[in-house]
């Protein structure tokens, strides 16, 4: 099992919640548990569910933002 917790901060757009819940629903179908709050996002799921949740969050955000950050704290801890 694996968990993070991720933050992305589109630049330099004026839509940049339109591009977050764009990103947000690209993970519907990666089968992991997301639990969305005001500051950040918390995925948890297999380590492979994990790691391509957090490669389709930025590939979908990257590809409609100009410019991009995106910080993750991962953890493997159950706790």
């Amino acid at each position: 099992m694996l968990s993070c917790e991720v933050s992305l901060y589109p630049m330099e757009t004026t839509n940049s919640d339109q591009i977050i819940n764009q990103a947000l629903a690209a993970l519907q179908n990666q089968g992991v548990t997301c639990e969305v709050g005001t500051m950040s996002t918390y995925i948890s799921g297999s380590p492979e569910q994990v790691w391509q949740s957090i490669k389709t969050l930025y590939d979908t955000a990257s590809s409609r933002a100009k410019e991009l950050s995106m910080v993750v704290t991962i953890s493997n801890s159950t706790k």
